[in-house]
């Protein structure tokens, strides 16, 4: 079967192509150079002089720390929500997906916000937590807290249509077959969704490292003790630290870099086993009776 040509001008297809490289060079490709050439101004021993600093490494601890709790926690919901809405009908199925998006709606800023309206000094549990000596606002729990809610839908939203699209035969012939449900899940779907994870928990693991607003409500801005990486960036960087600033954002910067890359090649991964399920079963039922 031949495919349609597109209508444009040859002058037309290479402006465009032009125009858009450009764009990215512009506005991707020269700031992130911009990073570290300014975080490598005063040579390698200056980079490596302004990470080896106590606070830096305590926000760089935090970071760690903030990820290694808010993903896994994600990692959870998003599967247990991905295989309800994706295998089972129920009421208030629609509300449930409205729900998983709601975070990508609210300002991060807000969602920080939220959490100094419930759980500060002067919040609605403000005064019981005080009472019991249960600090959440400016403490790591709060930061922890504001991170897991902006990257709540990370991992739901790629799971999602992934196992809508496989449908759910495999899992009906294992239970046929006298395989219990953890069973069911642990051969048969996780196989399956395994790259739509991988996906999922990189971009969500990338988000809470590198979310800056809502964890700057809630942080308290104490060095050595509440600041992340973006935290610590900012306050470097006011105090005229441009070195030591850009240095702790070349860290971010690498991170990114990594993410794309093993993002790329989960995509790649999971486009071709869609492809594959798709040209096996083109047509397949949504949802279990």
């Amino acid at each position: 079967m031949s495919h349609r040509q597109t209508t444009e001008t040859p002058l037309v297809r290479y402006s465009l192509i032009v125009l858009a490289v450009i764009c990215m060079v512009l506005f991707l490709i020269l700031p992130l150079l911009a990073v570290f050439v300014e975080a490598l101004r005063k040579g390698w021993g200056g980079y490596f002089s302004a990470l080896n600093e106590p606070d830096t490494w305590a926000s760089i601890k935090l970071t760690l720390i903030t990820a290694a709790i808010a993903v896994p926690l994600n990692l959870v919901f998003g599967v247990s929500a991905a295989w309800a809405i994706a295998k089972y009908d129920f009421r208030g199925k629609s509300f449930l997906t409205t729900l998983i998006d709601l975070p990508f709606s609210v300002s991060p800023v807000v969602a920080g916000l939220i959490y100094v309206l419930v759980f500060g000094a002067q919040g609605w549990l403000g005064p019981w937590l005080a009472a019991h000596d249960i600090k959440i606002i400016f403490a790591v729990p709060g930061i922890i807290l504001a991170t897991v809610f902006v990257t709540f839908p990370f991992i739901a939203r790629e799971l999602i249509p992934l196992m809508q699209a496989q449908g759910n035969e495999e899992e009906q012939a294992a239970i046929v077959l006298g395989a219990t449900g953890w069973q069911t899940f642990w051969y048969v779907t996780l196989p399956n969704i395994k790259w739509g994870l991988i996906y999922g928990v990189i971009l969500c693991n990338a988000r809470a490292m590198g979310e800056f607003g809502a964890v700057s409500v809630v942080s308290g801005h104490i060095r050595g003790q509440t600041n992340t990486m973006p935290l610590h960036v900012e306050i470097l960087y006011n105090e005229y630290q441009s070195v030591a600033a850009f240095a702790v954002a070349s860290l971010l910067a690498l991170l990114a870099l990594v993410t794309l890359l093993i993002k790329s090649v989960a995509e790649w991964r999971m486009l071709r086993d869609l492809k594959a399920l798709s040209a096996l079963s083109p047509e397949r039922p949504s949802t279990l009776a």
